[in-house]
């Protein structure tokens, strides 16, 4: 951890203050932290085509104490408890990131969830889990599928295999899930899996992180819609910053069901979104990522319209007070999706 881990600027903590100090409540929980150190990396071969190029370039590792001192350079004035769980890309070597977020975990306090692979015996994950208390339940991503599959076939069930459902309904744990697929939240195939995981196994707690990676509003397609009778599955809207899709999950779930969640180190970055044609683009100022130009996903911006780029988490947190507002949504409503859904989710003590 070093000071110039963030460049906290005049404007950056302008903005802060007039839109989101007197929102955010003193305390919250963030749902979804990555943690890792480099040398737990390096250990295989990407796969290509399973993530985007982006997020790789904000941050070689995230250590406890980087991420600590993300929020309380960010967030003055405020107490933030985080979720953590480790990297998940091919090239981590998993037992030695869980073993560290388990042991960041204690240290401080926080919650955590187990970076599990699709290949990994339930008796073994089950055996690990139980082992750290500090563990809710799982955390599981689309780069772990097998290599075979293509990167577009990509199923829930290929990397979210149904013996570590069993044994997550079996404990009550916590799923956290990041759907893939090219269509997202709008694909058949998604949503109708995310409904038969809830009816099937309803002892899970499921989390749709990313707001089911929607995006842009048409990235929902009729997800939302075939989900709308569901009862239990919780919405992070983690790296979104689509207000109109927040509004829509509130609309359709209500506060009782939509929960914060950072993405930190990615989110710390400085950018902004905007859509076109339904495909995002993270617009950021001029060299504050280096080469960008491979990834169609990034635009850079040049000065002086640069200066007036914040931190995109500071943006994610604009569009849930947008949505908050546009549906009247009370105080009581703002600390349910910032502090107590989470604290109930994963038994926190605050």
């Amino acid at each position: 951890m070093t000071m110039s881990l963030l460049n906290v600027l005049p404007y950056d903590r302008e903005f802060y203050q007039e839109h989101l100090a007197s929102f955010l409540p003193d305390t919250f929980v963030d749902c979804h932290t990555h943690i890792w150190l480099d040398e737990q990396n390096h250990f295989g071969e990407e796969i290509a085509g399973r993530s985007c190029s982006w997020p790789n370039m904000v941050a070689n590792d995230n250590s406890v104490e980087d991420l600590i001192e993300t929020n309380r350079l960010l967030f003055p004035g405020k107490t933030v408890q985080s979720v953590l769980y480790g990297q998940p890309m091919a090239t981590i070597d998993l037992k030695k990131n869980n073993r560290y977020v388990a042991e960041s975990a204690n240290a401080h306090g926080f919650a955590a969830l187990y970076l599990v692979h699709p290949t990994q015996p339930a008796e073994v994950v089950e055996r690990e889990v139980l082992a750290n208390p500090c563990f809710r339940g799982l955390k599981v991503y689309l780069q772990f599928a097998a290599p075979y599959i293509p990167s577009n076939e990509i199923r829930i069930f290929d990397f979210l295999t149904p013996e570590h459902l069993a044994l997550a309904d079996k404990h009550g744990w916590v799923v956290q899930l990041h759907i893939a697929r090219p269509r997202r939240l709008a694909d058949p195939l998604n949503y109708v899996q995310l409904r038969e995981i809830e009816e099937k196994y309803p002892n899970v707690k499921l989390i749709v992180a990313h707001l089911g990676r929607a995006y842009a509003d048409e990235d929902v397609g009729d997800g939302l819609d075939y989900l709308k009778d569901t009862k239990r599955m919780m919405w992070d809207f983690t790296a979104n910053t689509n207000g109109n899709v927040i509004r829509r999950v509130l609309e359709m779930f209500g506060s009782d069901r939509l929960i914060y969640g950072s993405d930190f180190p990615i989110f710390r970055m400085k950018a902004r979104r905007t859509v076109e044609n339904g495909f995002y683009i993270n617009e950021i100022p001029q060299g504050s990522l280096g080469d960008v130009s491979s990834d169609p996903h990034m635009r850079e911006i040049p000065y002086p319209e640069a200066e007036k780029i914040t931190f995109f988490i500071y943006e994610e947190m604009l569009a849930c007070k947008r949505a908050c507002e546009a549906l009247h949504l009370t105080k009581d409503d703002v600390e349910k999706i910032f502090l107590r859904n989470s604290v109930k989710l994963f038994g926190l003590q605050v």
